[in-house]
């Protein structure tokens, strides 16, 4: 389990309390009631975490200051919540899509609060079979398992709801003006900062489990965006010229997302919908909206407690939009 306290832990703890000095492999012996070859054993699972340890045959152990690695201890270190990311952190340097590890892992009967976080994606996933471009080492690429109480009906107000987190994140921590562009979205300026892809498995009439993936652009210069995007993309680097940490960004969303989901659980997406509505500028705005059949064009009227889109196209009939590509 997560909040057991291991061997491996214990040596982390010693050598971050010690960082940016040498520590003999005899004093971890001796201060942890190991043996030395267990040491040695621990400090090569964290080297392969991504700890950037160096060792001496005479000096022992030199923990380096170590790059803005979305670590598991990272992450929990410091991570104001009660459930969400306490129960267990898989952190991949590489993998296809966060999403889909954390599917596996649900199938599997893993917790609700489990986090899948990656360095890099190669297969990095958006809405309706879109790639969602994840260079490594600078964005924030995550997927939280669910698993609510609730009607398959009631679930697209998680995504809503995952915005509202996560754009209180942007604007808590860099003061960059955040915007939600309904459904999945958020935006600065009308360029994409961050995107919400929710995925759900049902049984009957009630959910089994619910992914919510949420990446980020956060240390990508501008001219790094692919030449099809670079227009419509942006980072809280490009935005702001400075890099930010990305285990502080991941820790604050994962705070509000927590928050946020105890109201949605009580209340339903009605509880957090004022939030909402105070997060997007698109009432009242004429849009179209993109949709497999088609293509509607109309007045915003509002956003339901169940995040539906309401239109009024240009013939005043009401049009109930459960899910599209908004064009403003």
């Amino acid at each position: 389990m997560a909040n057991l306290i291991t061997t491996r832990d214990n040596i982390l703890f010693y050598l971050k309390k010690n960082k940016g000095i040498w520590v003999s492999g005899e004093s971890l012996s001796s201060h942890l009631d190991v043996s030395r070859a267990a040491v040695n054993k621990h400090i090569k699972r964290l080297r392969q975490e991504g700890y950037t340890i160096e060792s001496s045959t005479k000096k022992g152990y030199f923990l380096k200051t170590f790059d803005d690695l979305l670590l598991a201890d990272e992450i929990r270190e410091g991570l104001d919540t009660r459930i969400i990311g306490k129960t267990d952190i898989l952190h991949l340097k590489e993998t296809d899509s966060t999403n889909l590890q954390a599917k596996n892992l649900a199938a599997e009967g893993a917790p609700e609060g489990t986090l899948v976080v990656a360095e890099h994606q190669h297969s990095g996933r958006g809405r309706k079979g879109r790639t969602w471009f994840s260079p490594p080492g600078i964005g924030i690429y995550s997927s939280l398992i669910l698993r609510p109480a609730i009607s398959p009906t009631e679930a697209p107000g998680i995504t809503l709801m995952t915005a509202v987190a996560a754009v209180e994140a942007v604007i808590a921590l860099t003061g960059i003006p955040a915007r939600i562009k309904w459904p999945n979205d958020i935006m600065v300026k009308n360029r994409k900062l961050a995107g919400i892809l929710t995925e759900i498995s049902t049984e009957m009439d009630s959910v089994d489990f619910i992914i919510v993936g949420f990446g980020m652009n956060v240390n990508t210069p501008a001219d790094d965006f692919p030449s099809d995007i670079k227009e419509i993309a942006t980072s809280v680097y490009a935005e702001t010229g400075k890099h930010f940490p990305r285990v502080k960004m991941l820790q604050t969303y994962l705070k509000n997302f927590e928050i946020h989901y105890e109201t949605f659980k009580k209340e339903g997406f009605s509880g957090i919908r004022e939030k909402w509505k105070a997060f997007t500028e698109i009432i009242g705005k004429k849009v179209t909206v993109r949709k497999v059949a088609g293509e509607i064009t109309g007045k915003v009227v509002d956003v339901d407690h169940e995040g539906v889109l309401i239109l009024q196209d240009g013939n005043e009939e009401i049009h109930r939009i459960f899910s599209g590509d908004l064009l403003v």
